[in-house]
C-alpha cells in the first residue's frame, strides 16, 4: 500500500511555453469579462434621477400648443412668442399660461422688451383668477422703474403684491437694456432662486405654509403703453 502522505500528492506539472500562453489568455479573458460587468454596473447606476431629468422645450417655436391665452395679445413669429402690441395700449395685464402645472423645476427663458412700455414677467406656481385676465402667484420680474431695474426680482402677483426679494444693484450691472436677457428660475420646495444673465439676484425661502407650491408657468405683458415682449428658448426640467 502507498503511504498516506503519498496518496494525495499531485505531481508537479512541467513548464510548457504553450501552456503558459494559454493560461495568460484565459486570465486576460477573465479580466475583460470583469471589466465589462463593472462598466455595465456603472452605467446602470448613472440612470437619470428626478434631479437630473432631461431638459425639454416648453415652446416648440412654431405654435402655442400647450399654452392658453388671448390670441389678440400673444402670437408666434420667427421662433419667438411675442406678447402685447407695438401700436396699441394694453388695457389689462395679459398672461399666456401653460396647460400643465408644475411643482419643483428649473426654467430658463430669454426675454426682450421692445416699445414704450417697460414691464413684464415670468410667472410660476401660479393660477388664473376666474373671470379676470389676472393670475395669482410668484413672478420673476422683467422691466424698469423710475429708480432702476426690477429685472430678476421676485414679485408676488395679486397675492401679497410686493417684491419678496431683489438685488437691484446686481441686476443693474448685468442687464442689457433693449437686448435679450436670460432669466433662470429654480424652484425646489420652499426655496426659490433667480438668476439674471448668470448672476444670482434672488435666494428666497418661503415662510408661509399656506402658499401653494405648484401651478402653471405664464408669460406676462403688463398693462400700459404699447409694448412687445419677446420670449424664446424656454428650457425646462423637473426637479
Amino acid at each position: 500500500m502507498m503511504p498516506a502522505s503519498s496518496r494525495y500528492t499531485r505531481p508537479l506539472r512541467s513548464f510548457s511555453p504553450r501552456g503558459f500562453a494559454r493560461d495568460c489568455v484565459d486570465f486576460g479573458l477573465l479580466l475583460l469579462v470583469l471589466n465589462v460587468a463593472a462598466t455595465a454596473a456603472g452605467q446602470e447606476s448613472a440612470t437619470p434621477t428626478p434631479d437630473s431629468a432631461a431638459k425639454i422645450k416648453l415652446f416648440d417655436g412654431k405654435t402655442l400648443d400647450g399654452w392658453n391665452g388671448d390670441s389678440k395679445w400673444f402670437r408666434v413669429e420667427n421662433g419667438e412668442i411675442i406678447a402685447g402690441s407695438a401700436t396699441e395700449k394694453i388695457p389689462h395685464n395679459q398672461f399666456l399660461c401653460t396647460d400643465q402645472t408644475y411643482g419643483d423645476f428649473e426654467l430658463s427663458v430669454e426675454a426682450k422688451l421692445v416699445g414704450q412700455g417697460n414691464n413684464a414677467g415670468v410667472q410660476f406656481r401660479t393660477k388664473r383668477i376666474p373671470g379676470e385676465t389676472e393670475v395669482i402667484g410668484y413672478q420673476a420680474d422683467i422691466g424698469w422703474m423710475p429708480n432702476g431695474t426690477c429685472w430678476g426680482a421676485l414679485y408676488d402677483e395679486s397675492r401679497r403684491r410686493k417684491f419678496l426679494a431683489e438685488s437691484p444693484d446686481v441686476a443693474a450691472q448685468v442687464v442689457r437694456k433693449g437686448q435679450w436677457n436670460t432669466l433662470k428660475v429654480i424652484a425646489k420646495g420652499k426655496r426659490i432662486q433667480i438668476f439674471l444673465n448668470g448672476k444670482q439676484t434672488v435666494d428666497y425661502v418661503e415662510q408661509d405654509p399656506e402658499i401653494e407650491q405648484q401651478g402653471v408657468i405664464a408669460l406676462q405683458v403688463h398693462s400700459g403703453p404699447p409694448l412687445e415682449v419677446h420670449y424664446r428658448n424656454l428650457q425646462f426640467r423637473t426637479l
